[in-house]
């Protein structure tokens, strides 16, 4: 991890963009004893930037490290032992030179070399949380595993629209951490059977302020980008968005001290229930789901073709990623894998055209170099083969 200290000599990225928000971008990226990386470093600019090669080449990998310059498990929610370079045991880093304006700093992150388990984060050489990653970069993604996303279970609908609020609200992605590991206690005492009362009720208390906090931000966010949607691109389908759950319910007909004590009065008279299911707790936030709806059908995303529903997900990312530059005050970063693969011509078009507005740095990955012509003047390209990366 001796790449997290380095420092860039890049010009920053000079005056803001429209409306006074500042492009941030990525300048260079270092992933060493990563996936099937033992080393790679790109030297880049603020444009765009287009990822090209056979599958299994390594491109997937690349945005995977830069995903994990921000809070979470990254795009694939791998475990830590698993981005370790297969056949080797030593400690994985990925490191980043990141301007946003006339500011120019610096990321890492890695596994601990003393427990593979544990991770490490630094900002500007300072030692960090891996949670602090959020305030410095916002960054969003889609994937072809999220191609299902309306099909799947609602944990999945859950996470993703939890990914875009931590882009708009770094504090997110904390609340939700001291919940879960609150709802891991509280299951783990039930199921041990005869827990201290006295015990349970901190947890059920902790769980209460947080759940309640997590459910007032996904409506705080859903409000936003409602109003961003409503701004829409007509290349794409407009989403009809909503959560539902019964702590967002609370708090839209409470206030947030009153739907504190309904949601902690139900964690205590729900714990026999709880107990036979398992130990887990029935109500809850972690049990909220997603509800998007094709506008112009009236139907539900679920119901959708396939190709509608990721033209429903690019509309979703388009309209998070606009507000999140307007609030935050500077672009994310978005990793969009494969996804103009399955978009036919106009709508590729209509999508590079989108981004392109957006005014930040965005990455692209793809077997042929053919389906981003449209961008040969305006983006950096790079060829990803055996684990190399060299520029186009």
């Amino acid at each position: 991890m001796s790449e997290f200290s380095e420092t860039s000599q890049r010009r920053p990225d000079g005056p803001p963009l429209s409306r006074g928000i500042f492009r941030a971008a990525i300048t260079r990226l270092t992933v060493t004893n990563f996936r099937c990386y033992a080393q790679a470093r790109l030297e880049l600019d603020s444009r765009p930037v287009v990822l090209t090669g056979a599958n299994g080449a390594g491109k997937t990998n690349l945005l995977e490290a830069l995903s994990l310059l921000s809070p979470g498990r990254g795009l694939r929610g791998a475990r830590l032992a698993e981005l370790v370079r297969i056949g080797s045991d030593a400690p994985w880093g990925v490191a980043a030179t990141l301007v946003r304006g006339d500011a120019t700093h610096e990321l890492g992150t890695g596994s601990d070399p003393a427990n593979s388990e544990r991770r490490l984060a630094r900002i500007d050489g300072a030692a960090a949380r891996a949670t602090d990653l959020g305030s410095e970069l916002a960054m969003l993604w889609l994937t072809p595993q999220m191609d299902r996303l309306f099909a799947e279970g609602a944990s999945a609908r859950r996470r993703f629209f939890d990914r875009l609020v931590l882009g708009l609200d770094p504090t997110h992605g904390t609340r939700s951490n001291r919940y879960e590991r609150a709802l891991r206690q509280r299951a783990r005492l039930l199921q041990e059977g005869r827990p201290d009362p006295a015990w349970l009720d901190g947890l059920e208390r902790e769980m209460a302020e947080t759940g309640v906090a997590i459910a007032a931000a996904r409506r705080a966010y859903l409000e936003r980008l409602v109003a961003a949607l409503a701004l829409g691109n007509d290349a794409f389908p407009r989403p009809a968005i909503a959560v539902s759950g019964l702590v967002e319910e609370m708090l839209g007909r409470a206030s947030a001290l009153q739907a504190e004590d309904e949601f902690r009065q139900r964690l205590a008279a729900g714990r026999g229930a709880d107990i036979a299911a398992g130990g887990t707790a029935i109500v809850g936030p972690h049990k909220s789901d997603v509800i998007v709806v094709h506008e112009a059908k009236d139907m539900l995303a679920e119901r959708c073709s396939t190709g509608e529903q990721k033209a429903l997900l690019i509309s979703l990312i388009l309209a998070a990623s606009q507000l999140t530059g307007a609030e935050r005050g500077a672009t994310p970063v978005l990793l969009l894998d494969e996804v103009a693969a399955h978009l036919d011509p106009d709508r590729r078009l209509a999508l590079y055209g989108a981004l392109e507005a957006l005014g930040g740095q965005f990455w692209l990955t793809g077997t042929e170099p053919g389906p981003f012509q449209p961008l040969l003047e305006k983006a950096q390209f790079f060829d990803v083969r055996d684990a190399s990366v060299s520029r186009l």
